[in-house]
């Protein structure tokens, strides 16, 4: 059924598209639109983080958790304070830079202030990443973490905690006396707090490479797929739009000749 009444002729062929294929083209193309301009703000995104990472390297700032004003995104920073090495967490399911299966090692800091209030009950903490260790030879074979308790000056950048691409389950609540390290997947912060017992910073910090009592250290800003990839994408739904237009431009141009016709030439 065609959608016009009169239909438009163009030398032998006529202009007589349907209802079905109007509506089919029209949804697929503002579809395509949509994702690419979706894939265009991801890109942005994505370019954001990349140059707040680089901007965090320019400049190394005090944490101090008594300054009213709080670092962003990938400052780096320096931090004062002291290891507890009996608590520690060992974040599952984290590949190294090269792929290898392994765990990250989340380390609580006590910040030392000299401006703030140091006693226990105040004290606040800050889990510092201190790299990849690689798996075991099995799952329950967790790696040796050890770290040396001593009050001491650590660098590196404030980032936030992985988060997965979905969350598929909570992490099951280990029993008081388990033993440490405790292994998680993709723990939230309101978790760890409840874990460790502690006021935590809404950070962690990413320990340098060039700093000791680390392991491998291969950071960057924190995603998967970079802006050039989304770039690709976005050009590829806007291609795709393109090309649904070009064939419902292509099949609603009938032949005056075909079976069907209601008016033929002469």
């Amino acid at each position: 059924m065609s959608i016009f009444s009169q239909n438009r002729r163009f030398k032998n062929r006529r202009f007589q598209p349907t209802l079905f294929g109007t509506l089919l083209t029209l949804a697929g193309v503002i579809g395509g639109i949509c994702l690419g301009r979706w894939q265009l703000h991801r890109a942005d995104e994505k370019q954001a983080l990349l140059d707040q990472f680089a901007r965090g390297q320019l400049q190394t700032l005090t944490y101090r958790p008594s300054d009213a004003s709080k670092p962003g995104r990938y400052q780096h920073v320096q931090v004062a304070g002291v290891y507890d090495g009996e608590h520690q967490v060992l974040l599952d399911n984290m590949p190294s830079a090269a792929g290898r299966a392994g765990f990250r090692v989340l380390t609580p800091l006590r910040i030392v202030d000299n401006r703030g209030d140091n006693r226990e009950a105040e004290a606040r903490w800050l889990l510092v990443d201190r790299g990849w260790v690689p798996l075991g030879s099995t799952r329950t074979d967790l790696p040796d973490v050890h770290v040396d308790s001593q009050a001491g000056s650590v660098r590196g950048r404030l980032d936030d905690l992985p988060q997965p691409g979905m969350r598929l389950g909570e992490n099951p609540q280990a029993p008081g006396d388990a033993p440490w390290p405790r292994l998680l997947t993709y723990p939230r912060h309101a978790e760890l707090e409840q874990l460790l017992g502690r006021k935590l910073e809404p950070w962690i910090l990413l320990l340098d490479a060039a700093e000791p009592q680390g392991y491998e250290r291969a950071w960057g800003a924190d995603f998967g797929i970079g802006p050039p990839r989304h770039l690709a994408y976005a050009v590829q739904w806007f291609a795709m739009a393109f090309a649904m237009v070009c064939v419902y431009l292509i099949v609603s141009f009938r032949r005056n000749d075909e079976p069907g016709s209601s008016q033929r030439n002469v």
